[in-house]
């Protein structure tokens, strides 16, 4: 969504993303989760897990890889959400630690790291 629609982000969130004194990260779990609903054909979903990823990059963002370490956390989280690769960005985001940006209004139940947004 930020590398599709900025805009729609709360003008401080965007202005903490433009900050070169951050260090802002996509996890490759993410690009995952784009073949993998590329791959089951759902209607309104045309992206392609390549331009996602290229766009991530060229907009500088750095990837962040799934590590064996980022999996422990899995076992010590509560099942308020079944969404195995929103558990794996809260494992990672706990593991770092850095916080997780989200829409998801479920999601700040674990941790404070992270972070719900409302969109535009």
């Amino acid at each position: 969504m930020v590398l599709l629609a900025p805009e729609r982000l709360p003008k401080q969130v965007a202005a903490d993303l433009e900050n070169p004194n951050n260090r802002v990260y996509f996890s490759s779990a993410s690009i995952w989760e784009v073949a993998i609903k590329r791959s089951l054909n759902r209607v309104h979903f045309d992206f392609n897990p390549q331009d996602i990823h290229q766009l991530a990059l060229e907009t500088g963002l750095t990837e962040l890889p799934v590590k064996g370490e980022h999996c422990y956390p899995l076992t010590d989280l509560p099942w308020h959400h079944r969404d195995p690769f929103d558990r794996l960005l809260i494992a990672q985001a706990q593991s770092l630690p850095a916080y997780l940006l989200t829409t998801d209004g479920v999601l700040h139940q674990y941790t404070e790291l992270v972070v719900h947004l409302t969109l535009k």
